[in-house]
């Protein structure tokens, strides 16, 4: 399981996935969702514009990763 740290309070799941390296571009983060490739939480996720917040769980081609960080008060 790869942790990812996130800057803000949250992230969108197309800016993630081009965060993470997953993806090298929106476009293919947008092809990548669609093709329901990318589960949050256990759950296929296919809203490119879905928040991702720490704590949240992604697993995408089989290879897992935990959101940790995010904006602290």
């Amino acid at each position: 399981m790869k942790k990812i740290s996130i800057k803000t309070e949250s992230i969108n799941l197309d800016q993630f996935l081009k965060w993470s390296g997953v993806t090298m571009t929106g476009g293919e983060a947008k092809i990548l969702i669609q093709n329901g490739a990318v589960k949050l939480n256990g759950v296929v996720e296919t809203h490119r514009s879905k928040k991702i917040l720490p704590g949240d769980v992604l697993e995408i081609n089989g290879e897992i990763f935990q959101v940790t960080g995010g904006k602290q008060n």
